[in-house]
């Protein structure tokens, strides 16, 4: 039924609502029109497959932003989007026809014909709200999105953005501004609500007369489908019949054709089986930067417009104020009072009816943010754009996959939240370890709604750090990966074993066997463990079992912490690591520059393996001091058989006590001292023989003089400083004078023509030491150290701030407690204290009970009058 104002609204035919998509200028007087006219049923712009779900826009838990998801049933990854903001003219439209009980229907494009245009075109992923040309809410007032057009292959004509058209024509240079000043600023005609819409459709009406189809070929398809729908409106309900679809297309539906031509254009149209339903969305996949065809530049400013009741400006900067003081900015209300006046003040000097957000932003920027853009860019992230996510009511239809992750999300208490923010999980607790694994099988399942992060505090493997960001791609993700199971366990585990089966290289593999444990998924390894040791048995590469390695051993840590049992994987980790000391030694000859840098990489990552692998297998630790201690001497100038003859033993002599470690060991004295290898590698190899205690600084010493002597050549020495020197071994340097004496004494005999060439890798190798640490070498080389040969260092010159020999009694003080905490004593109370020397050599007895109270004492003659005798707790 039609009220007052309906003669003049359907005077024409039907009242044909032009707006701009997400524009609260347009959604209000949207509200306006459909009030003063009372049509009998309401046509929005969407699929009409989604007829059936427009019930459910008046149901308290479908809070937008939202959007209407397509997805084909075949291939979910097939998808298309429709997003509603709570300022979207179409949701204005759903809320007020669901409100006064009039019938409302989508009259746009198929979703089912769209989703079948992806496919021919070749358009792979998702589509944002059609992006105009497939999507239909992509127009924006006309402002479709890019996109090629798959009914007619890719558009030759330049593609027109009607907004700024029209911004040009009435003398501004941005299309956003005008919009604002012509509609957002102004409101619903006051006299007459149909007005706008009438000179919106006028100007609209001049653009299609000029460019047609403006470069949208498949428009006129869309438009075609919209027209059909409409006669069949009025056939059944009359004219009253209210159209609420983007300005562009209000032209082409007054256009006077036949049904046999509509018909035609819509004859022949690929076709997909599809689903629809609600899924969240967010504001910030509203904004145009996000890529979405139809967004706007400030969705969270133009939700504030839409809400805000009156006195925009003065809210809006009072919410900025809100966030600066939130974020510890000092704001006060006179700042506030003082940016509104300027706001005012540059919407009057750019003649402007209402300061809008460039004013705002100006104002903000000069007054509440002291001139710095630091914090506006905080303000544009969390409220021009802003960080609101939608929900949608469990009685949205979902696929079975959806449901069982809403379950779990709400029984971990995991809620999703566009906002992106750390989560620490301590795997000791249940709660924790079973966030852990759903975010692992998430993964896995290819949902990314979590990454790891790295832990700021402890590095221990029951810590875990979270980044979580809830985007609504995912909800596509969950859709596509419907196809390997109903329940997120079940999927998890038909990808790991498809992804297992269908792995090319080992490492693909190894990585899958780790994903396993941190998902929870035992059940999966049997096959991922199958396919591991057939594809270990038959890859003879060396870097492809140096790379697989690493992921492998880190395996073996889950299982104390998560209960998972890696008897498997320490076995097939064994052979592995043979293999791989069998392979090494003649891996690394004749290598380029580049790939000894990889082997250098995987030389690191095997030992950083080995560690933890003779830690994780029984018996190893105890086997390597027994067996392995005639092997490094043995494997001087053995090469690689001597190293394939430790590492014919097997697996069965790791479980045993086979001493892995010294083995690897073996392998690494054979690298340091082959000429064939890479200096780089066989500097690396002396340096972690040297961490590891292999090798005795005076060993370390003779290797460095050979490696850097004059009949090196500079840039071989180069390499090998880079390997010995290079990952942290600065600290090395400035605690052993005797290397840096031969570094620097090398250093300043490269002849000149060659130090240009070793320049680069000698800038490499110390950009990566800590400011402090190159300080320190620094002064060092300044003052010579005392090890320079040839040097005239007096013997008793020393450090500033060190004595010439360490106090071994003030360093036996700490020992008591140092013996507590390491648990080697049951109470410290037993444990005598030592006795301390004075600085003049008498021997110190502190008094009864220094075992347990700090003792303090003067030295007359000491540099430090107060003397601490013992530790207090």
């Amino acid at each position: 039924m039609t009220g007052t104002g309906g003669s003049t609204a359907y005077a024409s035919g039907p009242l044909l609502l032009g707006v701009r998509h997400h524009g609260p200028g347009s959604a209000r007087a949207v509200r306006a029109a459909l009030d003063a006219a009372r049509p009998a049923v309401v046509l929005i712009e969407g699929p009409p497959e989604a007829d059936a779900l427009i019930p459910l826009a008046a149901d308290p838990g479908l809070r937008p932003p939202v959007a209407l998801l397509a997805h084909a049933v075949d291939e979910p990854g097939r998808s298309a989007f429709w997003p509603f903001a709570e300022f979207s003219p179409e949701w204005v439209a759903i809320r007020w026809a669901l409100e006064q009980g009039v019938p409302a229907r989508f009259i746009d494009l198929p979703a089912t014909h769209t989703l079948a245009w992806q496919k021919e075109a070749g358009e792979s992923g998702h589509d944002d709200g059609g992006d105009g040309d497939d999507g239909g809410d992509g127009d924006d007032a006309g402002e479709p999105g890019p996109g090629p057009d798959p009914g007619s292959g890719h558009d030759d004509q330049v593609r027109v953005d009607p907004l700024a058209v029209l911004a040009e024509a009435a003398g501004y240079d941005d299309p956003e501004r005008w919009w604002e000043d012509v509609v957002e600023h102004r409101g619903p005609g006051a006299r007459d609500p149909f007005a706008p819409f009438a000179a919106v459709a006028e100007a609209m009406g001049a653009l299609r007369e000029r460019y047609g189809a403006g470069g949208r070929t498949r428009d006129l398809v869309r438009e075609a489908h919209m027209r059909l729908r409409l006669r069949d409106a009025r056939k059944e309900f009359g004219d009253a019949v209210a159209v609420v679809c983007g300005a562009w297309h209000v032209p082409a539906l007054r256009e006077r054709t036949t049904v046999t031509a509509d018909r035609a254009l819509l004859k022949g149209l690929p076709r997909t089986r599809t689903d629809l339903t609600w899924v969240p969305w967010t504001h910030r996949r509203l904004a145009r930067s996000g890529g979405y065809g139809a967004g706007i530049d400030s969705p969270g400013w133009y939700g504030h417009l839409f809400h805000a009741p009156d006195r925009p400006v003065e809210r809006w900067l009072t919410k900025v104020a809100r966030l600066l003081r939130e974020e510890d900015r000092i704001v006060s209300s006179a700042h506030v009072i003082e940016a509104v006046r300027l706001a005012e003040t540059l919407a009057a000097l750019r003649g402007r009816p209402l300061p809008g957000l460039g004013e705002t932003t100006d104002a903000v920027r000069a007054v509440l943010c002291d001139g710095s853009d630091v914090p506006l860019a905080l303000v544009h992230d969390r409220l021009v754009v802003g960080d609101v996510l939608g929900e949608v009511p469990e009685s949205a239809p979902a696929v079975p996959l959806q449901r069982d992750l809403v379950r779990q999300q709400r029984s971990l208490r995991l809620k999703p939240e566009a906002l992106e923010r750390e989560l620490e999980l301590d795997l000791r607790g249940d709660t924790d370890a079973g966030r852990s694994r759903l975010l692992h099988r998430l993964r896995l399942l290819g949902v990314g709604w979590g990454e790891p992060a790295r832990s700021r505090g402890s590095t221990g493997t029951f810590r875990e750090t979270w980044r979580l960001r809830w985007e609504p791609e995912l909800s596509v993700r969950v859709a596509e990966a419907g196809v390997w199971g109903t329940t997120v366990h079940a999927a998890a585990r038909a990808k790991a074993e498809a992804d297992a089966t269908g792995a090319e290289a080992l490492a693909d593999v190894t990585a899958l066997a780790e994903q396993c444990l941190l998902a929870g998924l035992p059940d999966a390894l049997p096959v991922v463990m199958r396919v591991l040791a057939d594809r270990a048995a038959l890859d003879t590469d060396v870097g492809h079992l140096a790379q697989a390695l690493p992921a492998l051993v880190r395996s073996l840590r889950y299982g104390d912490v998560r209960g998972t049992d890696t008897g498997a994987l320490a076995e097939v980790a064994a052979g592995l690591a043979e293999r791989v000391f069998v392979g090494l030694p003649p891996a690394c000859v004749a290598l380029d520059t580049d790939a000894a840098e990889e082997m250098r990489g995987h030389v690191d990552a095997v030992h950083t393996a080995v560690g933890l692998l003779t830690e994780s297998l029984p018996g190893v630790a105890a086997g390597a001091a027994g067996e392995g201690a005639g092997l490094p001497a043995g494997m001087g100038g053995g090469g690689a058989g001597a190293a394939a003859g430790v590492a014919g033993r097997g697996v069965g002599a790791v479980a045993g006590g086979g001493g892995l470690r010294e083995r690897w060991r073996a392998v690494l004295r054979v690298l340091s001292l082959r000429d064939t290898a890479p200096g780089v590698i066989r500097g690396r190899a002396v340096r972690l023989l040297l961490d590891d205690g292999a090798l005795t600084p005076e060993e370390a010493a003779r290797l460095t003089g050979l490696a850097l002597s004059p009949g090196t050549p500079p840039a071989a020495a180069a390499a090998w400083v880079e390997g010995f020197a290079g990952g942290g071994g600065g600290l090395l340097l400035v605690h052993d004078e005797r290397l840096l004496a031969l570094l620097d004494t090398w250093l300043t005999g490269v002849p000149a023509d060659a130090f240009t060439d070793v320049l680069p890798l000698l800038r490499r190798t110390f950009a990566a030491y800590e400011p402090g640490v190159r300080r320190t070498l620094g002064e060092l080389v300044r003052r010579g150290p005392a090890g320079r040969p040839g040097g005239d260092t007096a013997q008793g010159a020393t450090i500033p701030g060190f004595a010439a020999e360490p106090d071994t009694g003030r360093a036996d003080a700490v020992l008591p407690v140092l013996r507590l905490l390491l648990g080697l004593d049951a109470r410290l109370d037993t444990v005598p204290a030592p006795a301390r020397s004075s600085p003049h050599g008498a021997a110190h007895t502190p008094p009864p009970g220094a075992t347990r109270e700090a003792t303090y004492e003067t030295a007359p003659d000491s540099t430090h009058e107060d003397c601490l005798t013992g530790v207090g707790t």
